[in-house]
C-alpha cells in the first residue's frame, strides 16, 4: 500500500561520547528529558513517534507543516530544559510503501534519516520542498547543495530557524515561540480583552483548553490575567 506522508529523524548530538565522558546515569537522564519532550509536542501536535531509536526517534505526520514545527519546538524546548546536549533533525516527505501497517519503506524516509546524519546539534535539515511548507514564524537559514550517501545525485537541502522578529514580539503561551502579529497562526482575545498569539491551531486548542479555577477558587479578579 502506497501512502503520502512527511518524515523525519531526529537525535541528541553526540550522546555516544557524552556518555563515555559523564556515565550512563547523567546520560540515561538527557535521553529521559529528550524524550519527554517530543513525546508531548508531539502528542500537541499531531505527529506520530513511529519508533524510538536508542537516543533519537522517528516521526511521521500525514501534514508537513506540523511536523516542521515540532522539529523547531524540540531544539528550542531542549535548549530552554539547559540540557547538555544540542539536538539535530531531517525531514522530507514523499510517497512510500506501508509495509505490515506499521514500517515505512521508500526514498523519502531514506533521505530524512540521511539529512538527520548530515546535520549538526541545534540544525534542522529538510528538503527543498518541504521547506515550503514551513509554519511562518520559521525561516531558511541556510540552502546547500549536499552528496547524501546512497543517492547518486546531490540534493538541495535547506537548513530551517526561526524568523528574526525583533522588538514587540511576544510568545505562544503554550509552547513560547517567539511570534507577531504577522506570522501567528491564530488569535484569540483573553479574560481582560487582550489579543492572546499562537503558532499553530493545535496550541490555541491547548490554550482553550487548560484547566481553569472555579469562581470560589480565584483569590482576585486579577486571576485571569495570570494565565487562568
Amino acid at each position: 500500500m502506497r501512502v503520502e506522508r512527511s518524515f523525519a529523524f531526529i537525535d541528541l548530538s553526540g550522546f555516544t561520547a557524552y556518555t563515555a565522558r559523564q556515565g550512563d546515569e547523567l546520560a540515561v537522564s538527557q535521553l529521559s528529558t529528550f524524550r519527554t519532550i517530543v513525546r508531548e509536542i508531539c502528542s500537541r501536535r499531531g505527529v506520530r513517534v513511529a519508533k524510538w531509536l536508542g537516543d533519537g526517534a522517528m516521526l511521521v505526520s500525514v501534514e508537513p507543516k506540523p511536523l516542521l514545527a515540532t522539529l523547531l519546538e524540540v531544539e528550542r524546548s531542549m535548549d530552554a530544559s539547559r540540557s547538555e546536549l544540542l539536538v539535530r533533525s531531517g525531514a522530507s516527505d514523499g510517497e512510500v510503501i506501508l509495509h505490515e501497517g506499521d514500517d515505512y519503506i521508500g526514498g523519502a524516509v531514506n533521505i530524512a534519516a540521511r539529512l538527520c546524519d548530515l546535520a549538526n546539534g541545534g540544525e534542522v535539515y529538510v528538503t527543498t520542498e518541504l521547506a515550503g511548507y514551513r509554519p511562518a514564524w520559521a525561516s531558511v537559514t541556510a540552502v546547500m547543495t549536499l552528496e547524501v550517501k546512497g543517492f547518486t545525485e546531490p540534493i538541495e537541502v535547506v537548513s530551517l530557524g526561526f524568523a528574526a522578529l525583533g522588538e514587540g514580539a511576544s510568545a505562544c503561551p503554550v509552547c513560547r515561540i517567539p511570534l507577531n502579529g504577522e506570522v501567528a497562526d491564530s488569535t484569540t482575545l483573553d479574560a481582560a480583552g487582550a489579543m492572546v498569539l499562537f503558532c499553530s491551531e493545535s496550541c490555541r486548542e491547548t490554550w482553550e483548553r487548560r484547566p481553569r479555577l472555579a469562581p470560589e477558587q480565584q483569590g482576585s479578579l486579577r486571576t485571569p490575567l495570570m494565565g487562568w
